[in-house]
């Protein structure tokens, strides 16, 4: 592709874009080769959860990166240290491992349940995965997801991932067997549609899991990190997961994730885990400033008065249109439009002038809203007319 200074051919080819150039952003906006400016609400899909280039980040940076960038795994370094240790003090968990994307965090956190599962249930490796999941794109967590094709995308795929319906207890029961080591699962299954595991249906996996002696596993890539009003999405439903992994929000934009677990299940031994950039000072002094800015006092508080907001002017427009409702939590929300239309209104609000709108439409019955969680409501009724607009022309 060949559009103004910019030829695309080196690049291969994976998704389809359009001729557009994002050269710079701040909070909500961002802005092309040509000077327009967008309303994002897509946000890297939830990754840049103080939204783009936040001070705290460009200043976590400036001052890293003139002490040290990388001192590899092999020796210990400060800002992993501090963030680890947050990140402990803030949950349920006492072991973290860090990693650089979602699905190398849900990768370590198979490879540590099948460790486990080896020392304490006599070889046990089968972990219960749901349909219609995310776990991310490589080998392993391709497999382990329930996304619709990718059994036989990359086929044979890696064995050990049979598949429950989310919010049905009894289709998780008939699948564990002798060789069941653990169930895994997203709060929120966030590229099915926004679709929230009920509190009741937590409960009572982590009632089964303990009644099996198997691992819970919650995937916070999209749910954690303060995305659905509580620091984390298992907070939501009171309960105490085994392992959890985090992404996207936990680096506010650079390559960022970790893998977390209660003590008695860090079972890895020198030489099983590992990885050349894990836990750089670079990165994690990132993470720092990331997580310290959530757990300001009236940032939490903030994005729940955010989320009500949005939810409300959602229902709003669903009635005055006649569409089919919203669901979500916090500020990860879907609105359903009971018709095929989402990739129209998506590419129509980003070809408005002079100011476009990013949406995303993950199924083409609906739109997902990730903003960042410091959006402010103007923001938000900004989007929301505009959108309000969009569905009347497509409607």
């Amino acid at each position: 592709m060949k559009f103004e200074q910019y030829s695309t051919d080196a690049l291969m080819i994976l998704t389809k874009r359009p001729p557009l150039v994002f050269t710079e952003g701040a909070g909500m906006w961002v802005t092309d080769h040509t000077g327009k400016r967008y309303l994002d609400f897509v946000q890297g899909w939830a990754v840049n959860c103080l939204g783009h280039s936040p001070q705290c980040i460009q200043d976590a940076l400036g001052v890293q990166v003139k002490k040290i960038i990388n001192s590899s795994p092999a020796f210990f370094n400060a800002p992993s240290i501090e963030l680890a240790a947050l990140l402990t003090q803030n949950s349920c968990f006492d072991r973290v491992f860090f990693a650089n994307s979602g699905a190398e965090a849900n990768e370590g956190a198979i490879k540590l349940a099948r460790k486990w599962g080896k020392k304490n249930k006599g070889g046990a490796y089968e972990i219960i995965t749901f349909n219609d999941s995310f776990h991310g794109r490589t080998l392993a967590t391709m497999s382990a997801s329930g996304k619709p094709g990718w059994d036989t995308l990359f086929a044979p795929q890696v064995p050990g991932f049979p598949k429950a319906q989310l919010n049905e207890l009894a289709s998780v029961e008939k699948l564990i067997t002798s060789n069941t080591v653990a169930i895994m699962l997203e709060p929120i299954q966030g590229e099915a549609g926004v679709v929230p595991a009920s509190k009741e249906f937590m409960q009572q996996l982590r009632s089964l899991t303990q009644q099996h002696g198997l691992l819970l596993i919650v995937d916070e890539v999209q749910t954690g990190m303060g995305r659905t009003g509580e620091l984390f999405g298992y907070q939501l439903s009171q309960i105490t997961p085994d392992i959890m992994t985090l992404g996207k929000g936990i680096g506010g934009g650079v390559p960022l994730a970790a893998l977390l677990c209660r003590e008695e299940i860090a079972c890895f031994e020198p030489g099983d885990q590992g990885g050349t950039y894990n836990g750089n000072p670079l990165m994690t002094a990132v993470g720092l400033a990331v997580l310290k800015s959530l757990l300001q006092p009236a940032f939490l508080p903030s994005v729940k008065e955010k989320s009500e907001h949005l939810r409300a002017r959602l229902r709003q427009l669903s009635a005055q249109h006649g569409l089919a409702g919203e669901r979500g939590e916090g500020l990860l929300r879907a609105l359903q439009l009971g018709k095929d239309i989402g990739p129209q209104i998506v590419e129509a609000a980003r070809d408005l002038n002079p100011v476009g709108l990013l949406l995303n439409s993950p199924r083409p019955d609906l739109l997902r809203f990730m903003p960042a969680l410091n959006v402010t409501i103007e923001e938000i009724d900004q989007m929301m007319s505009t959108l309000s607009d969009l569905i009347t022309q497509f409607n």
